[in-house]
């Protein structure tokens, strides 16, 4: 062989090697499987540095973006987010209300037209671009960057609330160690001469006197604040310290505590499932639940409320959705991913459906039983008296009330009521109906701390359901606190580059000295302004953004494009035509829906009267009005605000710092500023999105700033520092119009 043929054949693997390396362009050399994923700025001198996996980075500034230590985290961490307490107590409810077993159809239908859809786009832009909420929608669209701050915004105020339910949980799960339970039965009154039940226990029951008297001490209205609970206020500070730490070092730390706080629940649920089972009367709740009213599927208010469930249960618009998938790997199979989640949140509402009802058939019985017992009582008082004896059949026994069947009640109520026709009403007695029980629609806090605490104070062992079942709720609430959480953090970090450790505290401080307004006498009225007004019309005003953003700013076919490039297939020609026009549409039908029925329903709440001891509507105040519209406007308005910033050039939507930094073959690349060279000129510049591997970035690249700034002054349109994934080197040409 000739001497130089070892000097051709280093030259030819040379070769081999960087054709090899183009293969592989599509994985990071600083990515280990879910494990790391760094990146490396320019030093002050201008060098560039490449990473060491091995050596955990170079001597250069390095960020490194943390990852899911395995995909099921990463699952748990998504079904823990969109699994939450709605699918416990709103689920049921609208079941309930809206013709049981029916229900179940539309929302099966817009869960496929809007539901996945959406989940899979929010899980696709997150997952690619690698960036929270406001870096994602800056990249896709400058102008329409304020979409990831009106999604921190609304999570913010959802978190205020959010949590204060979870202290309540906190509370009834910290009384529920005691044995009779401390609900079980009304308080007596002891003076010097009798004894008498608190007459506002004796007007309601004691499950619900507990729930507005001794948990909530509330006020008879939102004008009445009445100074703060300090238990409540304890147990505020419990839930934020939970939260705070579980947050405190990332999804590193809450993507552990995703594993018992997002599997625990089902536990939960399948053991009163199956316990519920065996009690009396939890078939006939069961078949109440299950027995379709199709009359009702006709009506507009039931798909809207349909539409509204889907869109909440999933988390849309939050931004944890895409806070989470942004620590995937880029080639992740998202499209699986939404699919498996969404499918998994549905059969939880079924399961918890299932339980709930199962538990208010038996609780329906109980009640239906003390209902024959009293007014059997009533008819033996009045017998010769108003009501002949004769008129009861022969096989009724009425020297023992206690033995006297539902059946037989039923039976001697049809004689009397056919004998004595008109003078019927003044007797007093009432039907006595377990579909009438079944019927009374309960929701939120009225299901979980009053209709079934007043169930489980029945069941036998019942200080342990109790304890069961509020820890559920607990880790239930947390689950989807670390999501909401997770939409506010990711953001925040990935633009202004702060502490995740300090910026965690900070969060929760203050939203804990905040969210003390909800801890006074009168703050379960501020839950429920909270709740009806700061997160409904903003967050569908958001995805409605959202999917226009995609289809209609960046473009659908260069975005199946880039589906096509992160997922190795092409997806289904059906979310072609579901981003491009019907989610739109589908989406503004319900934000109109939604807007007309707050237009034409005046803003209101549920007070308790603690002299009546019932509930009564009452209408906000003038100011409460003010703060109800401030909270839409304030969660909207970094939409517009950002948009005019834009339009007016005002912010440049292309600039950046002294140097940008990217991804290309796997290494990380920089580029410094030359002398003399002027703004306009783009510094790096990619394939397009059919050629590149990237979905997002497509020939979108950001410019140098040579204005005021230090050489520390690195920043970008989606964030301090701008990351696009290019594929190899290519001429200067201008720049992406987005």
């Amino acid at each position: 062989m000739p001497k130089n043929s070892k000097a051709v054949k280093r030259e030819l693997d040379d070769d081999v090697t960087e054709s090899v390396k183009d293969l592989l362009s599509n994985e990071d050399a600083c990515d280990d499987s879910f494990k790391k994923s760094s990146l490396i700025v320019n030093n002050h001198e201008g060098e560039g540095k490449e990473c060491d996996v091995e050596e955990g980075g170079s001597d250069g500034e390095e960020e490194e973006r943390p990852a899911w230590n395995s995909k099921l985290q990463y699952i748990l961490a998504q079904v823990g987010f969109s699994v939450g307490l709605g699918n416990v107590w709103r689920f049921p409810y609208l079941c309930q209300k809206n013709g049981g077993g029916a229900y179940l159809v539309p929302y099966l239908i817009l869960l496929i037209l809007i539901g996945i859809p959406l989940f899979f786009l929010e899980l696709a832009v997150g997952q690619r671009i690698r960036r929270g909420s406001i870096g994602v929608w800056n990249y896709i669209s400058p102008r329409l960057g304020g979409i990831g701050f009106a999604s921190c915004v609304v999570c913010f105020f959802v978190a205020l609330y959010y949590n204060v339910i979870i202290s309540w949980s906190l509370f009834y799960f910290s009384q529920s160690f005691q044995q009779p339970l401390p609900w079980h039965e009304c308080p007596l009154v002891k003076n010097k001469t009798s004894t008498y039940v608190v007459p506002e226990c004796e007007k309601s029951s004691a499950t619900t006197y507990y729930w507005y008297r001794e948990a909530l001490n509330i006020s008879n209205s939102i004008s009445e604040g009445g100074g703060l609970n300090w238990r409540m206020t304890l147990c505020l500070l419990a839930a934020w310290s939970m939260v705070c730490l579980a947050m405190i070092k990332g999804i590193q730390s809450s993507g552990k505590v995703m594993y018992f706080s997002s599997l625990f629940p089902y536990v939960v649920l399948i053991c009163f499932l199956v316990r519920a089972l065996l009690l009396k009367g939890s078939v006939d709740g069961i078949r109440h639940m299950f027995t379709p009213k199709l009359e009702i599927m006709l009506e507009a208010k039931v798909w809207r409320e349909a539409a509204t469930q889907v869109f909440f249960a999933l988390g849309l618009g939050f931004g944890g959705v895409i806070a989470f998938s942004s620590y995937n790997k880029r080639d992740n199979n998202c499209h699986f991913d939404a699919v498996l989640v969404s499918l998994i949140n549905f059969f939880t509402s079924v399961l918890a459906t299932l339980v709930v009802f199962a538990v208010l058939g038996f609780k329906a019985n109980i009640m239906n039983s003390k209902c024959v017992a009293l007014n059997t009582n009533k008819i033996v008082a009045l017998l010769g008296n108003g009501i002949d004896e004769r008129l009861i059949p022969k096989h009724i026994n009425l020297t023992q009330v206690s033995q006297v069947s539902a059946d037989d009640y039923h039976q001697m109520i049809e004689v009397i009521k056919g004998v004595k026709e008109d003078e019927y009403q003044q007797l007093g007695l009432e039907s006595c109906s377990i579909e009438d029980e079944l019927n009374k629609a309960v929701q939120g806090t009225g299901l979980a701390f009053i209709a079934f605490t007043e169930a489980m104070t029945h069941f036998p062992a019942s200080p342990f359901w109790s304890v069961m079942f509020f820890l559920m709720l607990v880790n239930l609430g947390l689950g989807s606190m670390f999501g909401t959480i997770e939409g506010i953090l990711t953001p925040l970090i990935d633009t202004f580059k702060v502490r995740k450790e300090f910026l965690t505290v900070g969060c929760c401080v203050l939203a804990f000295s905040i969210g003390l307004l909800f801890v006074q006498r009168s703050g379960n009225y501020y839950v429920a302004m909270f709740d009806d007004y700061s997160a409904t019309l903003p967050l569908l005003i958001v995805v409605v953004l959202e999917n226009v953003a995609i289809a209609w700013f960046y473009g659908i076919d260069k975005f199946f494009e880039d589906l096509k490039d992160m997922l190795g297939f092409t997806p289904y020609r059906f979310y072609y035509y579901m981003w491009k026009y019907i989610t739109p549409i589908l989406l503004l039908v319900l934000l109109c829906s939604s807007l007309i029925q707050l237009t034409m329903t005046p803003p209101s709440y549920s007070a308790w009267i603690q002299e009546e001891a019932k509930e009564q509507t009452l209408r906000f105040p003038t100011w409460g009005i003010v703060v109800c519209i401030s909270l839409v406007v304030m969660a909207i308005m970094p939409v517009p605000v950002v948009f005019g910033l834009r339009y007016f050039n005002i912010i440049d939507d292309n600039t950046s710092g002294l140097s940008t930094v990217s991804y290309k073959k796997g290494r990380i690349i920089k580029e410094s500023a030359r002398p003399g060279e002027d703004d306009d000129t783009s510094l790096i510049q990619g394939k397009s999105p059919s050629e590149a591997p990237s979905p997002m970035p497509g020939n979108s690249i950001y410019r140098k700033q040579s204005g005021s700034g230090g050489p520390d002054a690195d920043t970008a349109p989606n964030g301090r520092y701008g990351i696009g994934y290019l594929m190899a080197d290519m001429p200067d040409m201008p720049e992406s119009d987005l």
